[in-house]
């Protein structure tokens, strides 16, 4: 067993979730992977621990069932082991929000958003009372972007972004680190379930090339990494607008704008 903390991260079996896996093994971290697709599991679990030489743990779960997260927040909350957890599972359905399903709105929903909130609320506990420990949340570009037309996976994006933010104010004091990770089109499968040809793209990013970027301002600590952002300033110059407004919102009467008809 490694010394160094364990890291879960879930949607491992491919894309994102397996570079991750890579990259962490690569640093010496043993591993607990989760996913559906347990043959890929196994393939990328034994393959892993040939090359690096660390521990690898299989998983399976499905992150819409209950009980599934259930046990996956069990193991997080229990195993002391785990000192990283990689918020990464996560999907989107096609066609705009008036040809949408219902049903698969609410996978959606419960994958991009009520999985990730409550492995988050599993892992933050043990890691606060550590005083150590990280939540890698992955979220998107498309977040920050209701232009772009993906109304609903934009908008769990978003609430990604709201949750790292706000585990940030919380946790940073008590010694747990929070990323928001936002890629822009990124060549993964997720492009399939879309049914969008991601060779029709135009500027999409390698998975290893997105996963490096992560990693880089992981260990600088960022909070929000964009990995295809060329100007840092500008995320940094719309989150100071933010914080602005912020002391504007406490009045006892609406704005002068909002007092006349006019």
């Amino acid at each position: 067993m490694s010394e160094k903390p364990s890291v879960l991260v879930t949607g491992a079996s491919t894309g994102i979730g397996a570079v991750y896996a890579e990259r962490f093994a690569q640093r010496g971290h043993d591993l607990v992977l989760v996913a559906r697709n347990v043959e890929r599991l196994e393939a990328l679990a034994a393959r892993l621990r040939n090359e690096t030489g660390v521990e690898v743990e299989v998983l399976p779960g499905d992150l819409t069932n209950e009980r599934d997260v259930a046990r996956i927040e069990q193991r997080l909350g229990e195993d002391r082991r785990i000192g990283v957890l990689v918020n990464n599972a996560g999907t989107s359905i096609p066609r705009g929000f008036l040809q949408q399903r219902n049903d698969d709105i609410s996978k959606l929903i419960a994958l991009n958003i009520t999985a990730v909130t409550r492995l988050a609320h599993a892992a933050a506990p043990g890691f606060a009372e550590r005083g150590e420990g990280a939540i890698i949340n992955i979220a998107s570009v498309v977040g920050l972007a209701p232009e772009m037309g993906a109304t609903v996976y934009g908008a769990t994006k978003a609430f990604v972004l709201f949750l790292s933010q706000g585990l940030n104010v919380e946790l940073a004091p008590k010694g747990v680190y929070v990323q928001a990770v936002l890629p822009a089109a990124t060549r993964t499968e997720i492009w399939d379930h879309t049914g969008v040809d991601v060779d029709t793209l135009a500027g999409v990013m390698e998975v290893g090339d997105l996963v490096d970027a992560a990693l880089v301002g992981y260990d600088r600590r960022e909070l929000v990494t964009i990995p295809p952002l060329p100007d840092a300033d500008q995320w940094n110059a719309l989150d100071v607008a933010r914080q602005a407004m912020l002391p504007n919102f406490a009045q006892s009467l609406p704005a002068e704008r909002y007092r006349s008809a006019a």
